[in-house]
């Protein structure tokens, strides 16, 4: 997974590219969110269309950015997301937890 992140609106938009799955870009999802909330910048969106796939680790990273900005007083909403993802979340029941959006725009106006 690559991950890159821009700022609209003092929303953070965050793009991950790839496969979710662990490893090495976990800590590096988890230490970003990290920065920007000792930046004061704790609203976050998670542009989903260009990630191929994610596995329950994937699921585990958005739990934790989820819980980790709602903690520091942020919130964690999500866009684009791929049909693959979508019935992801629909499975295990975490489309009740997540907001999402069918674009970035609307998740960024939604703050």
């Amino acid at each position: 997974m690559k991950l890159t992140h821009r700022e609209e609106n003092n929303v953070i938009i965050v793009e991950p590219k790839g496969k979710i799955m662990g490893g090495p870009e976990s800590t590096e999802l988890h230490d970003l969110l990290h920065e920007l909330i000792e930046q004061n910048r704790k609203n976050v969106v998670i542009d989903l269309s260009k990630v191929d796939w994610m596995n329950s680790t994937g699921l585990g990273l958005l739990i934790s950015g989820l819980t980790t900005l709602k903690k520091a007083g942020g919130e964690l909403k999500l866009a684009k997301v791929t049909d693959k993802i979508q019935s992801l979340l629909t499975i295990t029941k975490l489309v009740t937890i997540f907001k999402s959006y069918d674009s970035v725009e609307e998740a960024v106006k939604s703050f």
